[in-house]
């Protein structure tokens, strides 16, 4: 969601009035059985999949143990009302929040340095493997997945490139966290097989972005930008192939190598159809 502001422009030592598309922002509280658990800035559109993603990859409840995600519009912002079943509420429990984060902040108001640092099992063991021309490929395509980052140059992207397919969900939103939360409740409501692809980022890779992706199980984590030193030593734990600096010509691994197969030539032109979800 975008709204259209005045501005002052200044460039040249001229003044210039206009106007300018800025992204949307609203506090979105996340509510499980009744109690809060987290308060996030977000851009108010795809909130479902926000709800299914931040519950998987918070280690809170897979999309099996949700009866029902209920927005709910309040003068101060979007209450998200999820009710659910199981060992789901006992995990709430182990895995309590209160925060009130800004959009660049991962863990906030977490109330351990445990759970700040909590390990993450392995992702499970596939055949699954990228050539250098389909890691580029995917990188490439990401800017044609990102609308509101061309009308507003304010937000983070989030996509899964799937080999064959290419970019099979892509959201975006003002928090890089969010943003990956939402393609991956995308997934979750779709019929398109989970992830045994690539997570594509175009913003830097901390530990919590890691741990999110070990929660979705995607065994490649491509960025454009660099990861922490942390980060690295968490993908490595956990069997992810972290890719950073990616650029449409260039790249760096730095864990699990292997899973990037020398290049045949031929790949990147199979890439070139895609399937998008739309909200």
């Amino acid at each position: 969601m975008q709204t259209r502001v005045q501005r002052l422009a200044h460039a040249g030592g001229r003044a210039e009035p206009g106007s300018r598309v800025l992204p949307e922002e609203v506090a979105v509280a996340i509510s499980y059985n009744g109690s809060t658990q987290a308060v996030m800035m977000a851009t108010p559109d795809a909130l479902e999949d926000f709800a299914l993603g931040f519950s998987l990859t918070e280690g809170i409840a897979r999309p099996d143990e949700i009866d029902s995600i209920t927005p709910v519009e309040t003068d101060r912002g979007i209450d998200l009302q999820i009710w659910l079943r199981g060992d789901a509420g006992l995990r709430l429990v182990a895995r309590r929040r209160t925060m009130a984060g800004p959009v660049g902040c991962g863990l906030c108001g977490i109330d351990s340095l445990d759970e700040a640092l909590r390990v993450v099992p392995p992702v499970p063991l596939s055949d699954m493997t990228m050539t250098p021309a389909q890691v580029i490929a995917s990188v490439a395509a990401l800017p044609g997945h990102q609308p509101l980052h061309d009308a507003t140059r304010a937000v983070h992207a989030a996509a899964f490139w799937v080999p064959g397919a290419g970019i099979v969900a892509a959201r975006e939103d003002v928090g890089r966290h969010n943003a990956l939360d939402k393609p991956t409740g995308a997934l979750l409501r779709s019929a398109v097989p989970g992830p045994s692809g690539a997570v594509v980022l175009t913003c830097r890779v901390s530990i919590d972005m890691v741990q999110k992706c070990a929660r979705i199980g995607a065994p490649v984590l491509i960025a454009v930008s660099s990861p922490t030193a942390h980060a690295v030593r968490m993908a490595d734990a956990a069997g992810i192939t972290l890719i950073g600096l990616a650029r449409t010509d260039r790249f760096e691994i730095f864990t699990h190598a292997f899973r990037i197969r020398a290049d045949a030539g031929t790949e990147a032109a199979t890439e070139s159809k895609e399937c998008r979800l739309t909200s």
